[in-house]
């Protein structure tokens, strides 16, 4: 894996950390959901990297 695709998945897994953050403190399910959605995208793409990263 890259460490290009590393940062990407880092910031993605931040940026809906921020969101879901956002969404606790305004009591927002939307942007709660959104920010966890993000998160979990995030955490599917490094396991899939780390993946790829084991069979070089």
């Amino acid at each position: 894996m890259g460490l290009d695709d590393k940062i990407k998945n880092a910031a993605e897994e931040a940026k809906g950390k921020a969101k879901e953050a956002v969404g606790d403190a305004t009591d927002n399910e939307r942007l709660q959901a959104e920010g966890r959605a993000e998160k979990a995208g995030a955490h599917i793409k490094q396991a899939g990297e780390n993946v790829k990263d084991a069979f070089k």
